[in-house]
């Protein structure tokens, strides 16, 4: 009899993700089950005092509960639970993870963002997709952190974790996350995302060829909005999402309010009032770069815990 699968919980800033994956006959990992619910933990996080408020937390344990159930249909041998940049900052992060513990059972491990970059890169290391690749740099792109890798030889050389996340540009530039996102925003989000880029020391030091890989709901819903224009899914497009195209999609949706931006097609309306904040920081990080496209990958954080969980 083989391995049981593995179950992860995801709990990060703007969604909780949970992921059941298995080792396959050829020991790779294999996904069998995942899914994603928006529910914004990190309301108030670039705050002098963060905090995680109260409907936050409750919208925590409700989401977590409903994926638990999810991936218990599967028999997991292991459930691992994980949180992240909100939970890390946040002053009663430990409340909210004894909640979690006493309303479910379950204890929750908190990643540092150097784990959290690290296992990034074990995810990604697993994508098929990606297996022809020897130099690459990896930009995860959340609602509380950006985390930036660079890999030579298949081997990480980088790996920093910054606060650069959506939803805290969002609340420390934009006034009025109802009003369109106007020029003024837009320069400080690119500005402050280059000047902590550059204060990190984050080195485009790679080959030339060396690609970019973007991976969060950031590239996600951009590749959504660009596929939902000819009536295609997610995964009827291309993952190559070049920086033009994401330029094209932030100057359609910046002039508009955020009723109207939650109308676009392929957007979740969930993510309208920050996805205006998370294209730009994502643009400046190409701009910083130098690079003319990123390449789409879904094997995360979720996956790198998996494939850390199987021996894969």
């Amino acid at each position: 009899m083989g391995m049981p699968p593995v179950a992860v919980i995801d709990i990060g800033s703007n969604s909780i993700k949970c992921l059941v994956a298995e080792r396959d006959a050829a020991g790779k990992l294999h996904p069998v089950a995942y899914k994603t619910l928006d529910a914004r933990i990190s309301a108030g996080i670039s705050r002098s005092d963060p905090r995680l408020a109260e409907a936050s937390m409750q919208r925590g344990v409700e989401a977590i509960r409903e994926l638990l159930a999810l991936t218990a249909e599967h028999r997991p041998g292991r459930t691992i639970l994980v949180a992240t940049s909100a939970v890390r900052d946040a002053r009663n992060g430990d409340e909210f993870r004894e909640r979690v513990r006493r309303e479910t059972g379950h204890t929750i491990r908190l990643l540092s963002g150097q784990e959290e970059a690290n296992l990034i890169g074990r995810g990604l290391a697993s994508d098929p997709a990606l297996g022809h690749l020897r130099n690459f740099y990896v930009f995860d792109l959340g609602g509380g952190s950006l985390e930036c890798l660079a890999f030579r030889d298949r081997r990480i050389v980088q790996a920093v974790s910054l606060q650069l996340g959506c939803v805290r540009l969002t609340e420390k530039f934009v006034n009025d996350p109802t009003a369109p996102f106007g020029a003024e925003a837009r320069q400080a989000v690119a500005g402050h995302t280059k000047d902590v880029l550059r204060a990190a020391g984050f080195a485009f030091s790679l080959p030339p060829d060396a690609v970019a890989i973007g991976t969060g709901g950031t590239v996600s819903t951009a590749r959504a909005m660009i596929g939902a224009r000819t009536g295609r899914t997610l995964e009827e497009t291309e993952p190559r999402v070049c920086t033009a195209e994401l330029r094209a999609l932030l100057d359609q949706l910046a002039p508009l309010p955020l009723a109207e931006r939650k109308l676009l097609p392929g957007i979740a309306p969930e993510r309208a009032d920050v996805f205006p904040a998370a294209l730009t920081t994502i643009l400046a990080v190409a701009e910083a770069g130098r690079f003319e496209a990123f390449e789409h990958s879904l094997y995360n954080l979720r996956y790198g815990l998996a494939a850390d969980a199987l021996g894969v």
